[in-house]
């Protein structure tokens, strides 16, 4: 009887894996709870409309299409009986022989979980979506409103979060304001638009080499954004944000601050970091005593 091998999750790492399965005897399934691959990196470029959901998503089946050995199953993941060997969702018990686990994460708001309606994450089409429109409505908003300071709020765009996603967001709000859409309107000049990115430690990305985070500080500056480092955002309401003490009126925020792991980890009743990870997004990996960034690249690294 052939062993089957189950994969909860069609993102990077799960797609990678399975993929690398296609030659052998082994019964695959993937299981994921949407029936498309993102391509997450640019997902910002939709939330500033520089491109289309289906630029960035392709159907996991088509992907999978010519593995003959491979299953998809469109359903979500609840938990895990390990004695049993099953994987459970809302109405079955899926039998597994082998269990690859590769879930992502979730934006995490550090248990102030009632910021997320007044600002949105990025990890989902469904995000960038609602952050699009959120931006376009404040542009058409402000072309219409007559009172100053309403007007200056709805010019004013704040980003939580100095890691990639704010720092990729930040500069493209500010070429979609003082660029795409500087001759667009007529009541006001998009290029006055106030764009601040908000970050609690003491530099943006520093995930990153030090020259890089600066080189990418000093673009962003030039673009127009404003930094604010060593700065602990306290508060988020519709009004916009508070810092430190001091309000800073916005009627856009988006979060790209933390992230927390899948409940994985949960389901396996394993030792996880604070941010619920064994090691990806899911997962965590430390070099030279410094947590590497959830991408990609440092997948890449792991597998070799």
């Amino acid at each position: 009887m052939k062993p089957r091998i189950v994969f909860v999750g069609g993102g990077f790492a799960g797609l990678t894996v399975a993929k690398a399965f296609r030659h052998t005897s082994a019964e695959i399934l993937l299981i994921d709870r949407k029936n498309h691959h993102l391509f997450q990196p640019l997902l910002y470029q939709v939330a500033t409309a520089g491109l289309s959901p289906a630029d960035i998503a392709t159907p996991i089946r088509s992907v999978l299409r010519g593995q003959e050995n491979t299953q998809v199953m469109m359903d979500e993941v609840i938990g895990i009986d390990v004695q049993k060997k099953h994987v459970l969702t809302q109405n079955r018990a899926i039998h597994y022989d082998y269990l690859i686990i590769a879930t992502g994460s979730y934006h995490s708001y550090f248990g102030n979980d009632a910021w997320e309606h007044y600002a949105p994450g990025l990890k989902s089409i469904a995000d960038a979506i609602e952050i699009r429109k959120r931006i376009l409505i404040a542009f058409e908003e402000a072309e219409m409103e007559t009172d100053y300071q309403k007007r200056q709020a709805l010019l004013s765009f704040i980003l939580i979060g100095g890691g990639p996603t704010g720092v990729e967001m930040a500069g493209s709000i500010a070429e979609l304001a003082h660029q795409a859409l500087k001759s667009d309107f007529r009541q006001i000049d998009p290029r006055l638009t106030r764009i601040t990115l908000i970050e609690a430690g003491p530099q943006i990305l520093f995930q990153f080499p030090l020259d890089l985070a600066v080189r990418a500080q000093k673009k962003l500056v030039d673009l127009g954004v404003e930094l604010k480092t060593h700065s602990r955002v306290e508060h988020v309401d519709s009004e916009g944000v508070i810092v430190s003490g001091t309000r800073f009126f916005a009627k856009t925020v988006i979060w790209c601050a933390g992230v927390i792991a899948s409940p994985a980890g949960k389901w396996l009743k394993a030792d996880m970091d604070r941010a619920g990870r064994l090691i990806g997004d899911t997962a965590a990996l430390i070099q030279n005593g410094v947590p590497l960034p959830g991408v990609a690249s440092v997948a890449n690294m792991l597998q070799k």
